[in-house]
């Protein structure tokens, strides 16, 4: 099992929303815009997990708190 962190930052005037994601040890290993799904794939290198990581990326509404994901 693989668990990763999600946050949502939010932007402001002309700068995007982006995500971080992070490690078991909490390390930033990635910050991208949601919608950069090939970005998300550079960093996670699994093609499944970088699609379940997505699917919940794009149902993520809140900005500054942090999710956990567990993947398999």
């Amino acid at each position: 099992m693989v668990t990763y962190y999600l946050m949502k930052v939010k932007g402001k005037a002309k700068i995007p929303d982006y995500i971080q994601l992070r490690d078991e040890q909490l390390t930033l290993i990635g910050y991208f815009r949601p919608g950069r799904k090939e970005r998300l794939e550079k960093v996670v290198k699994n093609a499944e997990y970088a699609a379940q990581l997505q699917s919940v990326i794009d149902g993520m509404e809140a900005y500054g708190k942090m999710q956990k994901v567990e993947l398999e």
